[in-house]
């Protein structure tokens, strides 16, 4: 198989294959084994402050000279209002009442202590840290952050769940779409509409290889060589790679985190918005099914930082029903060797693939 294309001309790299920033999961360990390997690691910034960003990127450029992107999200942040205010506290006051009753304590934060993170932040960040490489979820970027990234060379890679998202993305001038498949793990890169895209994967792929024109990286489902493949037939120039690595050395999972995922059947991966206010595909658990579909879910990003202490409480108990644990459809062993060598087993399989 021909690996070189235009997107390893563009990022500097061996093979089309990026790892999925997944924050919470991604580690500079995971970027720099994935770049090493001549693919393209990805640094999960999310929403993290900007001294947090910088000790990541740090941490990262210890570890491998080769390019890697960084990710962060441009979500919208709704304004604290009474209403607001009103349903975080209700809202809190179940949450408290039914993990306790399940046997986990968390200090769920108040609305005031929330800080939030704006991404003009961590663009000053990553302009400073000279990173060449930026991808972005949950919108995209106005117009003047845009500019100032580009003036200083930096390649841009939005991600879209729909035709009219990818179109935005290639009005706006951003450099490469990231089409994101349905059946993906994590949260949904929709940014148009309030509902998500019901929209496979490949069905997307083929429509928006057809309307647009920039170069396209496929994510959802993608695991061996014959997923792989397909994307390239129906036109992906790269191929993101995210739940393949859950398991890995080098991924920030607990062991009983990754155990659950060993025992995983294909009726408990869904999609919730319970955990996060965002929808997002992950295992199937209690707090899903006590919270998802009730007036106690807040929108993104309170439900979200509302919920993070018990998370952390759940992982320290190693207690999976009140973890948000993401992964897409397609099911593997998740193997705990290196994301290098997962990245080089994967590539050899596609080789003989291809040969046949």
């Amino acid at each position: 198989m021909e690996w070189k294309n235009n997107l390893t001309n563009l990022f500097r790299i061996d093979y089309p294959i990026i790892q999925a920033p997944m924050l919470g999961v991604t580690t500079p360990e995971m970027t720099a084994e994935a770049s090493n390997a001549g693919a393209l690691g990805s640094l999960a910034l999310g929403d993290l402050p900007a001294e947090k960003c910088i000790e990541l990127i740090k941490a990262t450029k210890k570890l491998t000279n080769k390019p890697f992107a960084v990710n962060i999200f441009l979500n919208k942040i709704d304004a604290v209002t009474p209403k607001l205010q009103t349903d975080y506290d209700k809202t809190k006051a179940f949450l408290k009442n039914f993990t306790q009753k399940s046997g986990i304590e968390a200090d769920f934060p108040l609305l005031s202590e929330i800080k939030l993170t704006d991404y003009h932040d961590q663009i000053e960040v990553i302009l400073k840290e000279n990173c060449r490489i930026v991808s972005f979820t949950f919108g995209n970027l106005d117009t003047a952050s845009i500019s100032k990234l580009k003036e200083n060379n930096v390649l841009l890679i939005g991600t879209c769940t729909s035709v009219e998202e990818a179109v935005v993305l290639e009005d706006s001038g951003i450099d490469i779409i990231c089409v994101q498949g349905i059946e993906a793990g994590g949260h949904r890169g929709s940014f148009l509409e309030e509902t998500i895209p019901q929209i496979g994967g490949l069905s997307l792929l083929s429509q928006v290889t057809e309307t647009v024109k920039t170069p396209i990286i496929y994510a959802g489902g993608i695991y061996n060589a014959k997923t792989l493949m397909a994307a390239q037939l129906l036109g992906a120039n790269g191929f993101q790679i995210g739940s393949l690595f859950l398991g890995s050395a080098e991924s920030a999972l607990q062991d009983f985190e990754k155990q659950r995922l060993r025992n995983l059947k294909e009726n408990e991966i869904v999609l919730t918005k319970s955990f996060s206010g965002r929808y997002a595909r992950g295992i199937r658990n209690a707090f899903m099914e006590e919270v998802e579909n009730t007036e106690f879910v807040l929108p993104y990003p309170y439900q979200n930082k509302l919920t993070a202490e018990l998370r952390k409480a759940s992982k320290l108990a190693k207690n999976p029903d009140f973890v948000s644990i993401w992964a897409g459809q397609s099911i593997t062993d998740y193997p705990e060797i290196s994301t290098g060598i997962l990245i080089k087993n994967l590539i050899q399989e596609t080789e003989k693939f291809n040969a046949k």
